[in-house]
């Protein structure tokens, strides 16, 4: 059982770890706590440490990995949550005034399927979106990212770049074969794909079999 600190603090590394790739400094840590020393800080990793939920990485001066987390931390707790700009009430949209992209088939977010290039629907253009470079859509298949706020049937915008930060979610290719819509985490010669749904596992693969087909900016939620 972790104390209130120890918990706050896991989750704060946890939450670091994800959106920037490395672990926070001892200063950013005392700092999420309020806490007047560093010296707290290094009693509550020992702690962590003790208890298996964090360990120190050997050749890096204050990197950390989370091992696991605790069990009745939420999915927001768990994961650094991407907040997308949902556009509630499907795919309506005014002619007079839509900027329209296109939907080039289903992307998933679970096991890849393979990828589509053809058009198959047009979707509006978020207006805020539309002077900011070129995006497309793809209709998502799988529960994979619903921690993260992705449904399956939703259709995500996407913005096309071939590079996005570690932590980002993005549309990738793999093999040249297969798409998937996952978190990506970058690691020296190797690209992580990384759910938000705790019943699906990280893949690691080689970064040369990645490539990056997009950044996830906005989606369509569709209610029935």
């Amino acid at each position: 059982m972790l104390t209130k600190k120890q918990k706050n603090l896991l989750l704060f590394i946890n939450k670091k770890i994800r959106s920037s790739g490395i672990s926070p400094s001892y200063e950013e840590m005392k700092n999420s706590l309020n806490l007047k020393s560093k010296s707290g800080i290094h009693r509550l990793i020992s702690a962590l440490e003790e208890r298996g939920f964090v360990k120190r990485l050997a050749h890096k001066a204050r990197a950390l990995e989370v091992v696991k987390l605790p069990e009745n931390a939420s999915a927001n707790d768990i994961f650094n949550s991407f907040t997308p700009s949902v556009i509630k009430g499907g795919l309506d949209k005014d002619p007079k005034t839509a900027s329209e992209i296109s939907i080039l088939g289903s992307i998933a977010a679970g096991t890849p399927i393979e990828a589509i290039q053809q058009e198959v629907d047009k979707v509006s253009l978020p207006e805020d979106l539309q002077s900011n470079g070129e995006h497309y859509g793809l209709k998502v298949k799988g529960d994979s990212m619903i921690e993260a706020g992705i449904n399956d049937g939703d259709t995500v915008i996407v913005k096309k770049t071939t590079s996005v930060e570690s932590g980002q979610i993005a549309v990738v290719l793999i093999d040249d074969q297969e798409a998937t819509l996952k978190r990506i985490r970058k690691k020296g010669n190797t690209i992580a794909l990384e759910a938000a749904n705790k019943n699906y596992g990280t893949k690691i693969y080689a970064a040369n079999r990645i490539k990056i087909q997009g950044k996830l900016v906005s989606l369509y939620r569709n209610f029935h």
